[in-house]
């Protein structure tokens, strides 16, 4: 089949494309009510360092305790990435906000939380949608993990490991996601694609003759043609 062929299909049914995209557009507006304020969420970052202490050195002797030091740095960014993600944390950071007369649920912490961490530094993201109580959300955790590390890693001394803040983010809010603003191109675009795929679809199934391509297709020997009038 030739290009035209398809042309030609998407033309004889191009109001399939034209529907489903109207329809998909309908639903987008009527599901996310673009026109109505959306409420502002705020974001803030911390960032640590983590290592553990050096041992005290007993006698003038060559040992490789800053190499082991560095190391254990690397898997101690790798457990506490994943530890503050867990509800210990969680529920360790809401029980210092409870002290301050400030309730915030261990679950809600946990799902705003995110960890990511590049060499030896762990840096903590905290999302909320209010700014003050995201300030002490973040003063809470970096209280804990500066405190408390150890304490979630029962496979070290809880005294040796340290995790100092070196960088506190400032709190700003949070525009729309890429995944927010390419959601209606995207639904669109699938829309567009479902029915020109409809549209093929119905010509597969339809066995009308519209010309004579169509009869020499079923084998018949076309000898002459009435023109359309004009």
């Amino acid at each position: 089949m030739e290009l035209r062929s398809y042309w030609a299909i998407i033309r004889r049914r191009w109001w399939l494309p034209v529907v489903l995209i109207a329809l998909t557009a309908l639903w987008w507006l009527v599901a996310r009510r673009p026109w109505q304020p959306r409420p502002v969420t705020y974001a803030t970052s911390l960032s640590f360092s983590v290592g553990v202490r050096p041992e005290p050195r007993t006698g003038d002797y060559y040992t490789y305790d800053r190499y082991y030091t560095w190391l254990a740095s690397e898997y101690l960014v790798d457990d506490l990435s994943e530890v503050v993600r867990r509800s210990e944390f969680a529920r360790a950071v809401s029980q210092r906000l409870a002290d301050r007369g400030i309730t915030v649920p261990p679950g809600a912490i946990q799902g705003s939380t995110q960890a990511g961490k590049l060499h030896r530094v762990l840096t903590l993201s905290i999302t909320w949608g209010d700014p003050d109580q995201l300030a002490a959300i973040a003063e809470a955790a970096a209280a804990v993990l500066g405190e408390e590390a150890g304490a979630f890693l029962p496979q070290t001394m809880a005294d040796d490991v340290e995790a100092h803040l070196i960088d506190r983010g400032a709190i700003v809010p949070v525009g729309p996601s890429p995944r927010e603003r390419l959601d209606l191109p995207l639904r669109l675009f699938l829309g567009l694609v479902a029915g020109i795929a409809l549209a093929f679809l119905l010509d597969y199934l339809d066995d009308s003759v519209r010309g004579p391509a169509d009869l020499e297709a079923l084998g018949i020997t076309v000898v002459g043609e009435i023109p359309r009038s004009s």
